[in-house]
């Protein structure tokens, strides 16, 4: 699976559009993730309790995203995006999207 952030790729032609795939994770910060992440707050710095909880939801999202695509035929995902919002305190959902296409070498 090829997958760029760009309308386009380079190489390869587009021979078939399939349409806007995505893929949805909503996480929350557990009590412990926040005392954890409250002290590395108070020392300054990286918090890595919440970088980890990041990294992990947007994996989550991008294999939804691979996985919508391939169920479709796509062998590639163009102008793929992350979005991310707070829906209620503590509470985020993390949103990876783009355009699954076929596309062939030029």
């Amino acid at each position: 699976m090829l997958i760029v952030t760009t309308n386009d790729l380079s190489g390869y032609r587009v021979v078939k559009h399939l349409g806007m795939v995505r893929g949805l994770t909503v996480r929350s910060r557990s009590v412990v993730g926040n005392i954890g992440a409250s002290i590395q707050i108070l020392f300054g710095g990286h918090i890595s309790l919440y970088t980890k909880l990041a990294e992990e939801a947007r994996q989550e999202a991008f294999d939804q995203l691979v996985r919508q695509a391939e169920e479709r035929g796509a062998n590639a995902i163009l102008a793929m995006r992350y979005d991310a919002n707070e829906i209620a305190s503590a509470v985020t959902e993390v949103l990876a999207y783009g355009t699954a296409v076929v596309v062939e070498p030029v």
